[in-house]
């Protein structure tokens, strides 16, 4: 029963730049059952946390694998959110089959490096690219651009990090 599955520990990252806008990565085609609806496929950097893995580490971790930023500085971070992943019928070992969502604690950095640094094609840490289209969009219209199970949850870091936007 899904309510009996665990959360999946997990990190988001909203990159701000100078002018007060996050990055946002666009899902490949095709990447699996997170995609529900077309034209909701944008999101922020996230990703899983390793056994032992300092938060503000996994968060520069994945970052770096899923754009190739390593020039950001913290500014803050939330408290811990929750998600419910939609019904999944598919293959057992993925996450979807395995956990019941995602618990999330999410960063807020600075990017302090430009542009032609964010590369999210190129495969890192041996991990498949996510992205395969980035671009700058301000905080408070991403959550109109993601799957819905994850609204509610942007939302939220939008509220938080308010103050780091324009």
């Amino acid at each position: 029963m899904t309510n009996e599955k665990p959360y999946r520990p997990n990190v988001g990252i909203a990159l701000f730049n100078a002018g007060g806008r996050v990055l946002i990565g666009h899902r490949f085609k095709g990447d699996g059952p997170e995609i529900i609806l077309p034209g909701l496929d944008w999101q922020m950097p996230q990703g899983g946390v390793d056994e032992g893995e300092n938060l503000r580490d996994a968060a520069m971790r994945e970052l770096w694998e899923e754009t190739s930023v390593v020039s950001a500085d913290y500014l803050g971070e939330t408290d811990w959110f929750t998600y419910e992943f939609p019904p999944y019928d598919g293959p057992q070992t993925h996450r979807l089959a395995k956990f019941r969502g995602q618990r999330q604690k999410w960063f807020a950095l600075r990017f302090t490096g430009r542009d032609d640094e964010i590369d999210p094609l190129t495969p890192r840490n041996g991990q498949p690219a996510e992205f395969d289209a980035w671009r700058w969009e301000r905080l408070d219209r991403v959550a109109d651009l993601v799957v819905p199970f994850r609204r509610d949850v942007y939302r939220a870091v939008a509220r938080e990090f308010a103050v780091f936007g324009n």
